[in-house]
């Protein structure tokens, strides 16, 4: 299972860079968006492959708890990944120059409220796919593991709240 996890990762990066390659080296925007397209069926590619797993008899493990995991980062994230992906090639291929702006202050703290949305957004994806895998599974295999992934996952995702608060609360001024 981690290792259709991983080829999902990469088959993500290799898409989004075909689709960087299309916008700036070949001029054809409307391809490039074809590609970046492609990414939420990498997604739906690793669920299907997920459930078959399940399906098969292979015992609900962690490994299946990050393949949800995974979908939910990618949905949640995707748009700022493609975008970190994009500021990135044109400042490393193109040699653009790169406009480094620090936020600071409330800035800051809006900027990581809007990062904390996203996440609050990943994990209410991947918990629900999580319930969705216990649910298909039935009473076929032990699904705590999959139980376990949402607990430290929600206890992640308490820390990025309490981090992420605290940039209101105490905004850097530097």
């Amino acid at each position: 299972m981690i290792a259709w996890i991983i080829t999902a990762e990469i088959a993500f990066w290799i898409v989004i860079l075909i689709g960087l390659v299309c916008r700036y080296r070949f001029k054809k925007p409307k391809l490039s968006i074809l590609f970046f397209a492609l990414t939420p069926v990498i997604d739906l590619l690793l669920v299907l492959l997920t459930a078959m797993d399940l399906r098969a008899g292979t015992p609900a493990s962690i490994s299946h708890g990050i393949a949800a995991v995974y979908i939910g980062v990618s949905i949640a994230y995707g748009k700022t990944m493609i975008t970190w992906a994009d500021e990135k090639f044109q400042q490393w291929f193109l040699k653009l120059p790169v406009e480094k702006k620090r936020l600071t202050g409330l800035a800051k703290g809006i900027h990581e409220i809007k990062m904390l949305g996203l996440h609050v957004i990943a994990y209410v994806i991947s918990a629900s796919l999580l319930y969705a895998m216990i649910v298909f599974i039935g009473q076929l295999t032990d699904t705590s593991s999959l139980l376990q992934v949402m607990k430290v996952w929600g206890i992640i995702l308490i820390i990025d709240a309490i981090i992420s608060f605290s940039y209101i609360i105490f905004p850097n001024k530097k």
